[in-house]
């Protein structure tokens, strides 16, 4: 089978994307598994489909690299959000995308008529355990520790409509994140898996995150997560409500902002890399 793509990153988290509108993609979880192989396919974190809606502009779809099919992903949702904006599918300054978590409406900053970055409201940041989800029956899990590995970590936990667990330590670079990374992920407490945020506080609006996603690993960036970690920031009273927060990660510098509301806005690039076309039959070994 033979697919157009473009590859598409937002502050270095990268997916394959694949334009939905007028045809379908069967079984898009092993293509993501197949396209997303940074050694024998395109590379990526992942497959993101941009498919039509009913009730958006446009309806995101996105697979992380081991095929399972994620909520939402805020970097991924800028890409989307450049791709119909460039390509005239919703070619105007507000679009709105659906996703598992919702729809998402994001406002679209242009000079000369040329995409340069989108703002997205994420929503509420989601405090209450059960529907993180995690096994536990308090009303909020902020600052409570968690054995990990032999160790203990103070975690805070949040939903950006897919489960977050966001830890501060004092070195983030010297994490050995490829043996951490699993032991949270996969963590009893968090029944359906979760992405995890190490922190480290520059100032009160500077922070500096790596992130280990389920079902992707380590990633340069992760867009829900930063809104995460800068919602989590503002629990624990490093950083303050309607203060944009730079997130600096590996790919880049993500802009968030945890409201009074509990909503979080979320700014950021979005870049094509390339465009292409792939035959997955062609990629096929004996």
């Amino acid at each position: 089978m033979k697919y157009n793509f473009t590859k598409m990153h937002g502050a270095g988290n990268d997916y394959v994307y694949i334009n939905c509108f007028g045809h379908t993609v069967d079984d898009p979880n092993s293509l993501s598994m197949l396209l997303a192989d940074r050694h024998m396919g395109i590379g990526g974190d992942g497959l993101v489909l941009i498919c039509p809606s009913d009730k958006a502009d446009a309806e995101m779809r996105m697979f992380n690299l081991d095929g399972s099919e994620g909520l939402m992903c805020g970097n991924a949702i800028r890409c989307v959000a450049k791709f119909i904006y460039d390509n005239n599918i919703a070619h105007k300054d507000t679009v709105t995308i659906d996703t598992k978590s919702g729809i998402k409406t994001i406002k679209i900053k242009s000079e000369n008529n040329q995409f340069i970055s989108a703002s997205v409201d994420m929503g509420k940041a989601v405090l209450l355990p059960k529907d993180i989800p995690m096994n536990d029956d308090g009303e909020t899990f902020i600052n409570q520790p968690i054995e990990v590995g032999g160790k203990t970590f103070f975690c805070t936990a949040v939903s950006m409509g897919n489960p977050h667990c966001v830890t501060f330590v004092d070195d983030v670079d010297n994490i050995e994140l490829e043996k951490i990374g699993p032991l949270f992920e996969n963590h009893p407490l968090f029944p359906d898996r979760v992405n995890t945020e190490f922190i480290r506080i520059i100032d009160e609006n500077n922070i500096q995150m790596r992130v280990w996603e389920r079902g992707s690993g380590e990633t340069l960036a992760c867009g829900t997560g930063s809104c995460a970690a800068v919602a989590a920031c503002v629990l624990n009273g490093y950083t303050k409500h309607d203060t944009p927060v730079n997130v600096h990660l590996k790919g880049g510098i993500l802009t968030d902002t945890y409201k009074s509301d509990g909503t979080v806005i979320m700014e950021g690039p979005a870049v094509k890399v390339f465009e292409g076309t792939v035959d997955t039959e062609e990629m096929k070994t004996e």
